[in-house]
């Protein structure tokens, strides 16, 4: 297998502390409007910045947003995934996209609404923001990404970096295999669907699979999930993960890997953990979640980023 070797990038242009300024020029719902929640696609203009051209697919950038909290003091940064392929959005170097679930809970019966998340989603083109960055250095693709499978795994946001991803390979006439595999409450839920069902047409060497946790039922009756995948999909998954040269790459939220740790080693995949202590011995389908933690952990071809 080739070796895996991730590109250096730069970090921290800007700081929270000396930040920079941003236009906002798009910015529209990438599910389908029939959703329950809103998800944005918001694309900045970062020209005459030090950012343009120096944000690699995989990093993110920081979004400081106006007003202070409850104690006075000026509301912290906020990551947000770049959504946009390295080339920029559209080929533009100048153009940085992001992907923006607003956010609205009810707390102890009051109403809580993102601080940052709302602040983006309200923004018009021409609206200006303040930004620092780029951040992150791990979860990229390699500097020879031809030489590779993919099988990404997302909820929610954790869509973003894979859309710039799969962009940035199939566009240099990428000739190995990607699956994507996202999952969703219900249908109207999933995340520029439209694209993914389109690149899947056009595309042999890309799958898309979209697993629905509250609507269909598995055979035995439990949920569908992204881990679950690896159990019902294994015509389209287990060929990719069977090669010696595929990587896997996880984004969402914090706990999903645990599943899919545990579906890959119950499958025969145990090449893309490190297994700890006992775990080398025990039957995956015993393994204990609280112990997982500590005892298994990505392998050298398994890129997370969960939050």
């Amino acid at each position: 297998m080739s070796e895996i070797v991730l590109p250096e990038v730069e970090l921290n242009i800007y700081s929270p502390k000396e930040p920079t300024e941003i236009t906002v020029v798009e910015n529209y719902v990438c599910t389908k409007e029939s959703s329950p929640n809103f998800v944005r696609h918001v694309t900045f203009d970062v020209s005459g910045t030090e950012l343009e051209g120096r944000v690699r697919i995989g990093q993110s950038i920081g979004i400081l947003p106006p007003g202070e909290d409850e104690r006075g003091r000026p509301h912290k940064l906020r990551l947000y995934s770049v959504s946009s392929p390295t080339n920029g959005e559209g080929g533009k170097s100048n153009l940085v996209s992001t992907t923006v679930k607003r956010t609205i809970e009810e707390l102890d019966g009051k109403l809580y609404t993102g601080v940052c998340s709302n602040y983006l989603a309200d923004l018009k083109p021409g609206d200006k923001v303040k930004a620092t960055g780029p951040s992150g250095k791990r979860f990229l693709l390699p500097e020879n990404p031809r030489n590779f499978n993919y099988v990404f795994f997302a909820t929610g946001t954790g869509i973003a970096p894979f859309r710039g991803m799969i962009m940035e390979l199939l566009e240099s006439d990428y000739d190995g295999h990607i699956a994507l595999v996202f999952g969703a409450a219900y249908r109207t839920d999933l995340i520029y669907p439209d694209y993914f069902m389109e690149t899947e047409k056009e595309n042999e060497n890309f799958h898309y699979i979209a697993k629905i946790s509250r609507e269909d039922r598995r055979p035995d009756g439990s949920k569908h999930y992204v881990q679950t995948a690896i159990d019902d999909n294994k015509e389209q998954l287990h060929p990719i993960l069977e090669q010696e040269n595929t990587l896997i790459y996880i984004c969402g939220l914090k706990g999903m890997e645990k599943g899919i740790y545990q579906n890959l080693a119950k499958n025969g995949f145990p090449e893309y953990l490190v297994l700890k202590g006992d775990f080398e011995n025990i039957d995956p389908a015993e393994w204990d979640w609280d112990e997982m933690t500590r005892n298994v952990k990505p392998g050298d071809r398994t890129f997370e980023e969960v939050y």
